[in-house]
């Protein structure tokens, strides 16, 4: 089945994915999603790069009933995860269960299937796991 990402830009899917940010040239400060101006500072020429594929969680829910437009599978996990460039940003989890997740867990990046578009593409996006290896 052909896979398609979500949204161009986001994130790469080679040698298990990264979120791609941007770096500000003028006050060293991330974003994500990447753009080629400063939210920060209004600098233009920000580079973009890969984020780093794992952070810590921050804030959590799971999402036991579909929002309007969404076409995934329910129940999910969803939070706000902070990368070690001091980027914080909103995602998905795939753990569904918060009595099995906890602030201030290691997380790390997967590249998950969303759903199946009517042309028969599974649409791809990126989530936070709990890291097993921190657990």
């Amino acid at each position: 089945m052909e896979q398609v990402p979500v949204h161009e830009g986001l994130f790469t899917s080679d040698g298990g994915g990264r979120l791609l940010g941007a770096r500000c040239a003028a006050c060293e400060r991330w974003q994500f999603p990447a753009g080629p101006d400063c939210p920060y500072c209004s600098a233009d020429g920000c580079e973009t790069r890969p984020l780093s594929p794992r952070g810590t969680l921050c804030l959590f829910t799971g999402v036991l009933n579909r929002p309007p437009g969404y076409l995934g599978e329910v129940p999910f996990g969803f939070g706000v995860v902070e990368l070690p460039e001091g980027v914080q940003l909103i995602s998905r989890l795939t753990e569904a269960d918060p009595t099995k997740l906890r602030c201030g867990m290691q997380v790390r990046l997967e590249i998950v299937p969303l759903h199946v578009d009517d042309a028969g593409r599974e649409i791809m996006s990126y989530a936070f796991a709990p890291d097993e290896a921190t657990r």
